[in-house]
């Protein structure tokens, strides 16, 4: 399973280290031998919301051929959605089988058009700008809608990569996995 984690400038890093941190652990925990990741940008190095630096593995290149593309949240998806260049790349992960965002990500998303005819979620504040993107907001932790999944708020990533993780390798994985992370809480769909 090879996996497109994008970053950007002014994204939340806990959306993405969230998710990151239980999605990697199915490899590095022997649940899933053949998982990949890249972390994908359109620029080499990407600054956060509060000023943590990230380097990208992929500059600008082509997210097709990805079997799993994830998308965090944060105050740099209410301009990127707007952003035409952007948003055709994002676009080129159309036919990734897997869609995943947590936060405001699902604005970015909703503007590819990945979530036409969807339940969706995304942080309360961002629940009317995702609207015209979906066919019904979701007041849901973690909404499953099969071939993409959307997540609340910063703290929900954990719980979205514990749902995937449980989704690709069974309840056992996930038990094991969110003991390693010491993780107590159990979100149920």
């Amino acid at each position: 399973m090879k996996c497109a984690l994008v970053v950007f400038d002014r994204m939340t890093s806990l959306d993405f280290i969230g998710f990151y941190d239980p999605l990697t652990r199915l490899k590095t925990m022997q649940f899933m031998a053949d998982l990949d990741w890249h972390v994908c940008a359109t620029t080499p190095a990407v600054t956060d919301d509060r000023g943590l630096r990230l380097e990208a593995d992929r500059v600008g290149q082509s997210l097709a051929g990805y079997d799993l593309l994830f998308v965090p949240g944060g105050f740099g998806t209410r301009q990127l959605q707007h952003d035409g260049a952007f948003m055709d790349w994002l676009g080129t992960a159309r036919d990734a089988p897997l869609k995943i965002s947590v936060c405001t990500g699902a604005l970015l998303l909703g503007a590819a058009g990945f979530l036409r005819g969807l339940a969706a979620t995304t942080h309360p504040s961002a629940f009317a700008e995702l609207a015209p993107y979906c066919a019904t907001v979701a007041d849901a932790r973690v909404v499953d809608s099969g071939a993409v999944i959307t997540a609340r708020g910063v703290t929900s990533a954990i719980d979205l990569g514990l749902h995937l993780v449980e989704r690709l390798a069974g309840h056992d994985a996930r038990a094991r996995i969110a003991a390693q992370m010491d993780y107590p809480y159990r979100w149920q769909p």
